[in-house]
């Protein structure tokens, strides 16, 4: 987005280059990374990730500041993980940004969605440091939001993970960690931290204390949990914890569990009703409201093309019909027709929303022709702190979806970071 940046980069890129990127990231990541990545990272200037970042602190502070959504959000959380000592903000919020062209034929950004559930925080700054190195980019250029310093952002992510308790006593939790593809990001977490990395059904009870096995088999109390278990999986793969999650353990959650519900894809459609305040948010309805309530009007009213029939082979070119709750867009449909909304049971609608399909526009001059960007601000908010955007993830593709898992097999996409020319 800055061409002579993109040309630059492009001129002097070297097959053996990216080797030695994905082999510095492994190295110091501790292992095998099995998720793409980017040959390349993205040039921006730094008001445009200002935009994104100041955009996605206002959506936050709106959701949280809503009690009634707040509400409704929390009545949709599944009986079983509905966690006690909900804290009063979440510490991890991440929100997702398409960049399309407005009626103006400016580039603007879009919410995509926003989640308060942390992502990768240790490996970004790990890839970061390693594209400066590798391709020997400008020390001119930053990546750190807000003026912040490599070590400062450090320093701000162990405030907001271990919270002043000792790192001994300080685990990051996942369902099996070892095979998950994020594995890399608990690795850097870890090592630099200095916490544990757990399964979190080897998790183990004593009176009204959870512990751990350290390396040695010992017992170890657990007073803070970084909390990476995603509930959407545990309930897909029916895991049985050892211990009851909506008891009222004595333990703190970095990233308490009942936030990943109530910042997500549930606040779409309640911020959409704000779009006058919220122009960056795309239309969005509850499916129970678009096939038996005003969500229909609703959409129509935003200014999202419809068709004037709505029979069962009706096909909503226009929307996507997105789950609420699940991770790295799983369960996405894109075009769904009439009949696919109708059979979702009715008791079950107001768990999707049908959203405004927005359309990515091709930014990033690559070797094999223009390719999509999506930009994730990632946000720190320690205890008793303020709200911070601390460093920016970049998702490159050419497909229908962003992810890295949907863009396995093309070159010049993948996970990637956005550069900024630092004034």
């Amino acid at each position: 987005m800055i061409p002579e940046l993109r040309t630059q980069f492009n001129r002097s890129f070297a097959a053996e280059k990216y080797a030695a990127l994905l082999a510095l990231l492994e190295q110091r990541s501790g292992g095998r990374v099995d998720f793409r990545v980017a040959e390349t990272p993205i040039f921006m200037r730094a008001s445009q990730l200002e935009e994104m970042a100041a955009a996605g602190a206002k959506l936050t502070a709106e959701v949280i500041g809503n009690s009634a959504c707040l509400a409704a959000a929390r009545s949709a959380i599944p009986a079983d993980y509905l966690v006690e000592g909900e804290t009063a903000h979440p510490n991890f919020v991440t929100a997702d940004f398409a960049l399309i062209r407005n009626r103006d034929g400016e580039l603007v950004p879009r919410l995509v969605e926003i989640q308060a559930f942390p992502s990768l925080y240790g490996y970004q700054a790990l890839l970061c440091a390693s594209y400066r190195e590798v391709f020997g980019l400008n020390q001119g250029l930053g990546t750190f939001l807000g003026g912040m310093a490599e070590e400062e952002y450090w320093r701000l992510l162990a405030r907001t993970i271990l919270a002043g308790h000792d790192p001994e006593n300080v685990v990051l939790t996942e369902l099996d960690p070892v095979h998950q593809k994020t594995r890399p990001d608990f690795e850097v977490t870890a090592a630099r931290l200095g916490i544990t990395v757990v399964d979190i059904r080897t998790l183990e009870t004593v009176g009204n204390k959870l512990h751990y096995r350290n390396s040695r088999g010992g017992l170890v109390p657990v007073d803070r949990i970084y909390n990476r278990a995603i509930a959407d999986e545990l309930m897909a793969r029916k895991v049985r914890l050892p211990f009851d999650l909506t008891r009222a353990w004595d333990v703190e959650w970095a990233g308490h569990p009942n936030w990943y519900f109530l910042v997500s894809k549930f606040s779409i459609p309640w911020l959409s009703e704000r779009r006058e305040q919220n122009a960056v948010v795309p239309p969005a309805v509850f499916v129970s409201d678009f096939l038996e309530g005003p969500g229909r009007e609703q959409l129509a009213a935003w200014g999202v093309p419809l068709p004037p029939t709505s029979g069962p082979g009706t096909v909503y070119t226009d929307l996507l019909l997105k789950p609420l709750f699940s991770f790295a867009g799983k369960g996405i449909q894109f075009e769904p027709t009439q009949a696919q909304l109708e059979e979702i049971p009715a008791e079950r609608r107001a768990g999707f929303i049908v959203q405004q399909r927005m359309d990515f526009v091709p930014t990033i001059d690559t070797p094999y022709g223009l390719t999509q960007a999506e930009i994730r601000i990632l946000y720190l908010w320690p205890d008793n702190e303020s709200l911070t955007p601390a460093l920016s993830l970049v998702r490159l593709g050419r497909g229908k979806m962003m992810g890295v898992d949907h863009n396995r097999d093309q070159k010049w996409v993948g996970a990637s970071a956005a550069f900024f020319p630092v004034t």
